[in-house]
């Protein structure tokens, strides 16, 4: 797993040593998380060719601040 956070979007790259052959598919979980990263306005790209691996990666827009007590 791999991770970013930048001024404004964080990206986050999840990969493994399996077989391949993961898809988006209708009612699959990947698909709610799609789902779910597109309601934040990110994007989610998921690659998993026969044979492996399979690398998921997502973006979405943050802000993020520092609070500062007195």
């Amino acid at each position: 797993m791999h991770g970013r956070l930048t001024r404004d979007r964080l990206s986050v790259t999840v990969t493994d040593n399996g077989v391949g052959g993961a898809e988006l598919r209708a009612g699959g979980g990947l698909e709610g998380l799609a789902d779910r990263v597109a309601v934040v306005d990110g994007r989610l790209v998921l690659s998993s060719p026969s044979g492996g691996p399979t690398a998921l990666s997502l973006e979405i827009p943050c802000q993020h601040s520092h609070s500062v007590s007195s």
